[in-house]
């Protein structure tokens, strides 16, 4: 996100303010901004950007990257922020399937792992799956190792590479950067250890306060910062915990954020699928209100207005699925009837797509006149699998409504199927100054 004018220089907003400097830093990319640009686009002062920049420096968050020319005096120096001093770890934790990776600051992937889960197997059985894979996949990359650094190894190398006899593991190319552009090893290293002081310290309102911990345990997992975990709901954001997970009811009241929080050593943030990717494509730069509709092993909706994630009071809104269609229809997993989700699936399961897209598409323009959003996306592995009829579908039956309104037809993409992705930035994005996380 790119804020102007949004300092302000008292003590109590400190971590506002730094929240402001690293979102900056983040977006200047490896070309780097100086301390001037970085004082006349928070609006702070250049001596609280100095005290800033200097304690990013110290803990290996921002590093000096040349000069630029100056109109008069001397050239200023350039900052950019060093993406391998910290890692997010995000887990798409669907009903049969579970997806890792590990983002860096900038959110670029440099590990992935995926596995076999089933959610009726129980909590300790998913909860110790999950940490298992965590634990992997941030063991198999070294930190501040030397020379190479961060990213210096192959990503998801234990992980594993290709050819592994890992099952659990998918190939990635290797990992970017070596510190992008020579931030030394050594330097990254000290990234590693004082970045959760900044990150976490700090910013302890974030995902730390949400996950009961201010700070990473004794022995937690190196460089981390936290994690994030994505999964059908319903669930209650702000506690972390569960409620009755469509076709799985005995997870209720399962507190899940606490109980990995406990296993792992490191603050953990839990929340819906959808809202997670809608959170990721938020942050990758999806602007206005859109809805974001994710049909998997269920249907569900993120909703972004005026660009922000929209949960509602209970962490209850986007429950798109379970909007009844059909009155006396067929019974839904939820309890109902006539169900978007049991309407759309059943149609998936006899390979009628162009009727579950349709179905899809009903249930999307109910959606369109209720908020009054400017798109709609569509993802999830049923829709990724075969993309184009749902994207007929859908626009056919938007474009009808358009015309019988009068309106501009409301634009209809799919997204990237990147729910892990968006998880992790439950966790980074409150580092760069987001609340909706």
């Amino acid at each position: 996100m790119n804020r102007t004018n949004g300092g302000a220089n008292l003590p109590a907003l400190r971590s506002h303010n730094t929240a402001l400097v690293l979102d900056l830093l983040r977006g200047a990319g490896t070309g780097g901004i100086s301390r001037l640009e970085l004082a006349e686009r928070t609006g702070l002062t250049p001596q609280a950007v100095s005290k800033i920049t200097g304690r990013l420096r110290e803990t290996g968050l921002a590093v000096e990257a040349g000069h630029r020319a100056s109109t008069g005096g001397k050239p200023r120096t350039v900052l950019r922020l060093v993406p391998g001093a910290g890692h997010a770890v995000g887990i798409h934790l669907d009903r049969d399937a579970l997806r890792a990776v590990r983002v860096d600051l900038a959110g670029t992937v440099v590990g992935e792992r995926c596995a076999a889960v089933d959610l009726g197997a129980g909590a300790e059985a998913v909860v110790g799956a999950v940490a298992g894979e965590v634990e992997a996949l941030v063991r198999g990359v070294r930190v501040g190792d030397g020379a190479g650094g961060v990213g210096e190894v192959e990503a998801g190398s234990a992980v594993g590479t290709a050819g592994s006899s890992d099952p659990g593991v998918v190939p990635a190319a290797r990992a970017r950067g070596r510190n992008e552009g020579g931030v030394a090893g050594a330097e990254a290293g000290a990234a590693a250890g004082g970045a959760g002081a900044v990150a976490l310290g700090s910013d302890a309102k974030g995902v730390a306060a949400r996950s009961g911990s201010s700070r990473p345990a004794a022995g937690a997992l190196p460089a981390l910062l936290g994690v994030g975990v994505a999964l059908p709901g319903p669930l209650d954001h702000t506690r972390g915990a569960l409620h009755r997970v469509t076709g799985f009811p005995e997870w209720d009241g399962f507190p899940l954020r606490d109980a990995l929080a406990r296993r792992l050593g490191v603050p953990v943030a839990v929340d819906k699928d959808t809202n997670a990717a809608a959170l990721g494509l938020a942050v990758a730069g999806e602007r206005g209100s859109f809805a974001y509709l994710h049909l998997g092993t269920g249907l569900g909706a993120g909703l972004v207005i005026g660009g922000t994630v929209h949960r509602g009071a209970r962490t209850g809104a986007g429950e798109f699925g379970h909007q009844v269609v059909q009155l006396d229809g067929p019974p839904c997993d939820c309890g109902d009837r006539g169900c978007v989700e049991a309407l759309c699936l059943a149609a998936v399961a006899r390979g009628d797509l162009a009727e579950a897209a349709r179905v899809l598409g009903i249930g999307a323009g109910n959606l369109v006149a209720l908020l009054d959003i400017d798109l709609v996306l569509l993802g999830g592995r049923t829709v990724t699998s075969a993309p184009d009829p749902f994207l007929r579908g859908v626009e056919a039956v938007l474009d009808e409504r358009a015309r019988r309104t009068g309106e501009e037809p409301v634009p209809v993409r799919t997204a990237p199927d990147e729910v892990a992705e968006g998880a992790a930035q439950l966790v980074l994005a409150p580092l760069f100054g987001r609340a909706d996380a």
